[in-house]
């Protein structure tokens, strides 16, 4: 297959992919929204009892939301992964237990207003979640905090007056077949690309065509309809509805696709396909080797 880049940032992604089967795309498709892993919020324990600040007051354990909504949302948060650092938690030399090579902790200890504050509410951000820098082998302490430190301002719950939350929350690898949590790549779509004829000895220049286009791919130049931008195309044949004289027809070539995607910016869109790409040539060398022992 040939991959022809039209667009990519560090979070989304669309280029052209040809020479390439409708059910193989497919499976890129499916292997990037189930199958590449990234690191997310498993586990979390909350402190229960009072909290005292450094001042000796005493603020309450407590939220407006259940405990169960706040981890639920944590683990929602787009936690930084390097999947050359990190590896399954089930298949680390760990066995399971959690350990540097397989995790990665945070903590949170956060305050409301006092009743003497004139606020009456403080908003708990996820880059408030303090990353516990562990040893890890390939990276020094710094590179460590500069890797996994969660840079991202999204609102987990807001504290009223006296409430505090204290709590330790692990982070590990999954994939996206086992819960959303640990979907890195979202908006996974694709299209036919799209193939626009134009009859211009059937065509009498009404330009009504021109005018139903929400995509604006055409326009007249030199006294005939042209297509302008062919890839912004989305196949509606709105185009081809209006036209009554059938001098214009849309059609999707089967072997060339215009691919898109966005990450929760755990991974780089380039690492989330390069990842899968990779999966799906494991897979499909284990399904030649399969088929081999068949004959």
């Amino acid at each position: 297959m040939k991959f022809d880049i039209l667009e990519l940032t560090d979070t989304s992604a669309k280029f052209i992919i040809s020479d390439i089967s409708p059910p193989v795309v497919n499976a890129l498709r499916r292997t990037l929204i189930a199958d590449v892993p990234k690191m997310a919020i498993s586990t979390v324990e909350f402190h229960l009892g009072p909290i005292r600040d450094e001042h000796g007051k005493e603020y309450e354990s407590v939220t407006p939301l259940f405990d169960e909504i706040i981890s639920h949302r944590l683990g929602m948060i787009p936690i930084p992964t390097d999947l050359g650092v990190f590896v399954f938690r089930e298949d680390c030399v760990c066995k399971g237990e959690g350990c540097p090579n397989c995790t990665i902790m945070y903590s949170l200890n956060k305050r409301g207003p006092s009743e003497e504050d004139d606020e009456k509410s403080v908003t708990v951000y996820a880059d408030e979640l303090q990353l516990v820098v562990q040893k890890v082998e390939g990276l020094s302490e710094k590179k460590y905090a500069e890797h996994f430190q969660i840079d991202k301002k999204i609102p987990i719950v807001k504290l009223n007056k006296s409430q505090a939350l204290l709590l330790y929350a692990t982070a590990e690898l999954g994939t996206g077949s086992l819960h959303a949590k640990w979907q890195t790549a979202q908006a996974v779509g694709y299209q036919y690309y799209p193939e626009i004829n134009i009859s211009h000895d059937k065509c009498d220049m009404g330009a009504s065509c021109i005018s139903n286009c929400p995509k604006n791919v055409l326009a007249i130049k030199d006294k005939k309809i042209v297509i302008t931008d062919i890839e912004n195309c989305n196949m509606c044949k709105k185009c081809e509805e209006v036209c009554s004289l059938g001098a214009i027809k849309v059609s999707g070539d089967d072997k060339k696709f215009i691919f898109q995607f966005e990450t929760d910016g755990s991974l780089t869109a380039k690492e989330a396909l390069t990842f899968a790409l990779d999966i799906l040539e494991d897979e499909f060398e284990e399904l030649r080797g399969l088929t081999g022992k068949l004959k």
